[in-house]
């Protein structure tokens, strides 16, 4: 009798283990986890659909900002291993970017570590952080290369599937805004302070600098159809890549400076439906950043109940234990949720420091508040890898997450390789890698209409890839 017992429970278990083996698609996967160049064909060929959280300027490589350099006449500071712009007499005694790198591989090298992460070692007094913040001080290009901007990062999604980008990009904050208002006297009061800026320069002029960045955009995106070749025989991957935008204020400016972008981003979005969020950016931990947080919270609250609401996603929590002092730990995510009237959330990597942070994972999880995921910028900026990363965490309270590139020229990644990094240090299955790309359409910062034919197309291309299996 036991041996019969035996068999029927040996039966028994190997249906059941069959029942939930993974087959198709999925068996292959689990397959290839291990193997990185079959992981990497299998995830760049998968569909994918969104990157919410690219910075323009941080996805370009630094051969780009190089070879734009070269081309049109600009500058080099060898002793700072910057771009310069020249002035009415030229370069002066520097060097143009193109004589100084002309059968210079050493020097080009340089360069090109200098504009990002590339063989990047921490040493003492130098962080990943600081090496991370101090490339965008040295890369530079001329306004007209907005366009070829966007056409390399478009593209470079367009060769991995990826359906839809937001970039975030900072327009008329330093040639225009900042010089007219940084001696704006700022109150801490939002709706005071509004009305001091409106009734003042910036507020006169902000009709016309809608206008430019209007017409600014239009020049980009007809310069980005134009190197692509949209709409021809030869169109280029990137042509299929929706491409939309997010006004970027500058956290570490002037108050006066940093409230007046953000106004200038609110109208813009109301004008302009390529500009559909806005997001503060530059380092969380900086002195300035850290003072203003809170002000800075109370303009997006006065601007969304009085002026509109408007699509916010907001850089929280990146930030950790030994960066910054505890108490900036405690509240930044939650503060972004519930003040800046936050719809996704950039990094969140402290959250597990928030005061009553339990409660902050239900309130995201509840209002469907997404986290935007940079494995590598973690890693790079704050050494948080594995399981120290709270993605799990997120995960396990059923707030939304999707997996994106941060400033992938500087970091010299692309979204594929963001997909790998979270199927092996996190062992995500098929699925859960799936719905994080999903994810990347279902919280993107676009009206019902477009986000339903994006999300067809996607149930579209998945079924023909996964019909290979």
């Amino acid at each position: 009798m036991k041996k019969y017992l035996a068999i029927a429970f040996s039966v028994i278990l190997t249906a059941c283990t069959q029942a939930t083996a993974p087959t198709g698609v999925a068996a292959k996967f689990e397959s290839i986890k291990d193997n990185d160049i079959a992981l990497r064909e299998f995830i760049q060929a998968m569909p994918k659909g969104g990157d919410l959280h690219n910075h323009l300027f941080g996805a370009v490589y630094a051969e780009s900002w190089i070879k734009w350099a070269e081309e049109d006449g600009l500058c080099l500071d060898k002793t700072a291993l910057a771009i310069r712009f020249p002035n009415t007499d030229g370069c002066g005694d520097l060097p143009t970017m193109k004589a100084a790198l002309n059968f210079n591989q050493p020097l080009r090298n340089e360069v090109i570590e200098n504009f990002s992460m590339r063989d990047f070692v921490p040493y003492a007094g130098w962080s990943g952080h600081d090496q991370f913040f101090a490339t965008f001080a040295d890369m530079a290009a001329l306004p007209s290369r907005f366009g070829d901007m966007v056409a390399e990062t478009a593209n470079l999604a367009g060769e991995q599937n990826v359906t839809y980008l937001e970039l975030m990009h900072t327009m008329e904050l330093f040639e225009t805004i900042l010089p007219m208002v940084a001696g704006e006297p700022m109150t801490g009061d939002a709706e005071a302070d509004y009305a001091t800026l409106m009734n003042g320069s910036f507020g006169a002029a902000l009709p016309e600098m809608i206008t430019r960045a209007r017409r600014d955009i239009d020049t980009a995106m007809a310069r980005k159809d134009e190197l692509l070749k949209c709409v021809t025989e030869d169109a280029m991957p990137g042509c299929s890549v929706e491409v939309r935008f997010l006004n970027q204020p500058v956290r570490t400016l002037p108050a006066s400076a940093v409230y007046a972008h953000t106004i200038f981003g609110w109208e813009l979005m109301a004008q302009d439906e390529r500009f559909v969020g806005t997001n503060l950016v530059a380092p969380e931990d900086d002195f300035i950043a850290l003072r203003d947080y809170d002000d800075h919270m109370e303009q997006l609250d006065y601007l969304y109940k009085n002026h509109g609401e408007r699509n916010i996603s907001l850089h929280a929590g990146e930030l950790w234990l030994g960066l910054v002092h505890p108490s900036e730990l405690r509240d930044h995510i939650n503060n972004a949720v519930k003040i800046g009237h936050a719809k996704r959330i950039g990094h969140g990597t402290d959250i597990v420091f928030e005061t009553n942070y339990k409660d902050l994972l239900k309130y995201m999880a509840d209002n469907k508040i997404m986290v935007e995921i940079n494995l590598t910028s973690s890693d790079a900026l704050l050494r948080i890898t594995g399981d120290e990363h709270p993605l799990k965490v997120y995960r396990a309270a059923g707030v939304p997450i999707s997996l994106s590139t941060d400033d992938e020229g500087v970091a010299r990644i692309d979204l594929t390789h963001e997909y790998m990094r979270g199927t092996q240090e996190f062992d995500l299955s098929y699925d859960q890698l799936k719905n994080m790309t999903y994810n990347g359409l279902r919280y993107a910062f676009v009206d019902d209409a477009k986000k339903a034919e994006m999300i067809k197309a996607l149930d579209e291309k998945f079924a023909a890839f996964e019909s290979q299996f």
